[in-house]
């Protein structure tokens, strides 16, 4: 099927005697879509290079017009000069998908900062004796570390705990006569956000929420072949707070046949057989509750490390009068946040939303309505209006966010001024380099020039953040798509983003 190019395209051709093209990468449509919402447009999509503002809107204009159906909210600014070169329903309340990151990661560094670290504590509630015997409770404080896992650790899932219990062992404590507790009050209850859809909830995108969470909140089973019989099965990270039921045998080969279920009080069965000459295959479980988990996982490292524990596991606020035995701090927030924007990491985007509205001195829960207050008091200080955003979580996974791509313009725009900008940019992933981008305009001026955010649900596809004029100007970008016209959609943000790197103003 022939496209028709913008005006400007022809007048490009003759200038570069060639037009570039770039090959449009697409998902497979999911079993749910009919064949009739597949995009109609070729998989060979043209950029162009105008060398006028006004060429630049008309062309951006023309490439909106492909897609068949839908909502758009479009913006570009130059940060450099600070004027606006294009905008089409700027204004408009849109679902941001993953984009809603970006609001989260401006909330975060602007409340800490971004060599911020949080917390993770131990803590005693009672004196320790010449034996090391405790005499009372250790706790397990959360600070709404979305770290505690071994993306920055090495020693795998089951590593920050045992980093942890031998903090406690090197400071003393052999046994302990109470309860091992876990403390999640820095956040409240409410482990699913509002708007998050029941399909999600199965997958490790939607793990659960929780001011004490570990390996971000899923746990895997890992089956290997035994020395007899039976398999042998292992949790990962190991926690004493879940229950598995081994079943599964042994068998000869190296093939596996396994079978795993999960009954409502968390119990998991495995069943069926694994060759002997197998590998270890694991298989993963997004955790109920995080809390529990955690704090079940801190006792099994304790007792790895020969602490001898006499009461049981439950969670419970951590008394006023408790003394710290040990920590484990987070990377630099500038860390965790690279990893949440570059890989799109949902877990890390909701504990740093409710982390926000707690803020350094924790001088608040963390809340939706909470993190929703922050927000907006960090909008005013932008200076946007506060009334056309809203979180209802902070990755952008639920249907009731909404935000404007004039309010994301406004973000970037700040957030290309603040002291944590640099950091901000780094962020990002970087087309046909890295992160959700890398396989993204590849072979076009924008590879390796344009950083920004991805977002992608079944009804959304949005892309925000900066990229380099040829003039040297850094243009400012928020691309919002809200429809069933998705393949399309994403092509046109494509295009339009090579188009933003080849534009110069002669």
């Amino acid at each position: 099927m022939a496209i028709a190019l913008p005006a400007n395209a022809q007048q490009t051709h003759k200038k570069k005697k060639k037009v570039a093209v770039v090959q449009n990468h697409r998902r497979k449509p999911s079993r749910s879509r009919s064949p009739k919402a597949e995009s109609p447009i070729a998989a060979v999509t043209h950029y162009t290079s105008p060398r006028t503002a006004a060429a630049l809107a008309s062309d951006l204009g023309i490439f909106l017009e492909r897609t068949r159906s839908g909502d758009w909210g479009v913006m570009v600014t130059s940060v450099s000069r600070g004027d606006t070169l294009f905008s089409r329903n700027a204004g408009a309340e849109l679902k941001p998908a993953s984009t809603m990151k970006l609001f989260t990661t401006g909330l975060a560094f602007n409340r800490f900062g971004a060599d911020y670290q949080f917390s993770t504590d131990a803590m005693r509630d009672g004196a320790v004796s010449s034996d090391g015997t405790l005499q009372g409770n250790i706790i397990l404080r959360g600070d709404g570390d979305p770290s505690l896992s071994g993306r920055f650790m090495d020693g795998g899932p089951n590593a920050p705990m045992a980093a942890l219990a031998q903090r406690v062992v090197a400071a003393g404590i052999k046994r302990v006569t109470g309860d091992v507790i876990g403390d999640a009050t820095a956040f409240d209850d409410a482990r699913i956000p509002a708007g998050w859809l029941t399909r999600y909830l199965g997958a490790g995108y939607a793990a659960r929420v929780s001011g004490l969470s570990l390996n971000e909140n899923v746990v895997w089973v890992a089956v290997s072949p035994g020395a007899g019989a039976h398999a042998e099965v292992a949790l990962e990270p190991m926690t004493t707070t879940l229950t598995v039921v081994n079943n599964a045998r042994t068998v000869g080969g190296s093939g596996a046949s396994l079978r795993m279920s999960k009954r409502s009080d968390g119990t998991i069965t495995v069943t069926g057989s694994i060759g002997r000459n197998s590998a270890t295959r694991r298989y993963s479980y997004v955790v109920d509750d995080p809390a529990l988990f955690t704090t079940g996982a801190f006792r099994a490292a304790l007792q790895a490390a020969g602490v001898n524990i006499g009461g049981s596991t439950r969670l419970a606020v951590t008394p006023p009068k408790a003394v710290k035995v040990a920590s484990i701090e987070s990377p630099p927030l500038s860390r965790m946040v690279s990893a949440m924007n570059r890989e799109s990491i949902n877990h890390y985007a909701e504990l740093l939303f409710r982390d926000g509205a707690r803020g350094p001195q924790r001088s608040a829960q963390g809340t939706v309505a909470n993190g929703n207050h922050a927000m907006h008091q960090f909008f005013a200080e932008v200076g946007a209006d506060t009334s056309t955003i809203y979180n209802a979580d902070g990755s952008g996974l639920s249907v009731n966010d909404r935000l404007t791509a004039r309010s994301m313009i406004q973000l970037l725009d700040y957030a290309h001024r603040a002291p944590w900008g640099p950091e901000f940019h780094a962020s990002l992933p970087v087309a046909g380099e890295s992160g959700t981008q890398r396989k993204r305009m590849k072979g076009s001026p924008a590879q390796g020039n344009l950083h920004a955010k991805t977002g992608t649900t079944n009804d959304v596809i949005a892309l925000a953040g900066y990229v380099t004029a040829t003039d040297g100007e850094v243009l400012a970008f928020s691309f919002l798509y809200n429809g069933t016209d998705r393949w399309t959609a994403k092509s046109t943000i494509d295009v339009m983003g090579e188009t933003l790197a080849s534009f110069g103003r002669d």
